[in-house]
């Protein structure tokens, strides 16, 4: 499984292969290069009715993380530039909105960033007879997308290519792993944030060389002595033979006299 944080990142001018149709095509011609200006990619424009009518802009760092703070600095310079455009005749709320933990995949990057991951994958044009496709996202081979499908029939193939020109939507599905996967990338950013704000010094060149002593088991001492075995240190003692018996002091007796009776 690759990793968000590292691989796969796109460039701003990156396009994207997924795109809206009708009054979300025309602001999403207002808002990309807007987004761009501010080094941000655009990732979906969604009009719904919710609250009489709501424009949600879907944007990201090219990294693929988006922070409040971002969505508050978006907001900021589109709103302006839509009032001006006026892609949408009747008033509107503008949400500015991450992509989320089970964002959508609306580029060749996103493909090859979330490799090993569920999908949903509904398609614009049929593939083999078949608009909605589910399974492990297995990456990306030429303008294919390879999925490993754990939705398929006995009669139908497990392993599909499907073009990524012909993809109507696609999105992570919500996993543990997933879930995991993108709160460490969320605090990696916060932190590259606050140390490029000053707010937070970076780590010292020795942290993680302290750190790993400190994980180390300590070193027996050169002193020290094993116990015996529980064997030995169970087996009893020899008895020895008594030394003052009546055997012993007749013996020294007569040796005493013997020894008289030769001088």
């Amino acid at each position: 499984m690759s990793d968000p944080t590292t691989e796969g990142t796109g460039a701003l001018d990156e396009p994207r292969l997924v795109v809206e149709s009708g009054v979300g095509a025309s602001i999403a011609a207002v808002a990309g290069p807007v987004l761009q200006g501010l080094g941000y990619r655009l990732v979906r424009i969604k009009v719904s009715g919710e609250a009489g009518c709501t424009v949600q802009v879907m944007a990201e760092r090219p990294d693929g993380t988006m922070l409040i703070d971002d969505c508050e600095a978006v907001s900021r310079a589109l709103s302006p530039v839509l009032d001006v455009e006026d892609p949408i005749e009747r008033a509107y709320r503008l949400e500015i909105s991450s992509p989320g933990i089970d964002r959508p995949l609306v580029r060749r990057t996103d493909f090859e960033r979330y490799a090993g991951h569920l999908v949903k994958i509904e398609m614009a044009v049929a593939h083999d007879g078949r608009k909605r496709f589910r399974g492990l996202l297995a990456g990306v081979e030429g303008d294919d997308v390879r999925l490993q499908r754990d939705d398929a029939r006995d009669t139908e193939a497990a392993d599909v290519l499907l073009r990524m020109e012909d993809i109507g939507d696609a999105r992570l599905v919500l996993t543990d792993e997933l879930v995991a996967e993108s709160m460490r990338r969320g605090k990696a950013a916060e932190r590259a944030m606050r140390r490029d704000l000053g707010l937070e010094p970076p780590p010292p060149p020795h942290a993680e060389r302290d750190i790993r002593k400190s994980t180390e088991p300590p070193a027996p001492r050169a002193s020290a002595k094993a116990p015996p075995p529980a064997s030995e240190s169970k087996k009893p003692k020899k008895s020895e033979k008594p030394k003052n018996t009546k055997q012993h002091r007749l013996a020294a007796r007569d040796a005493r006299n013997g020894h008289h009776q030769g001088d």
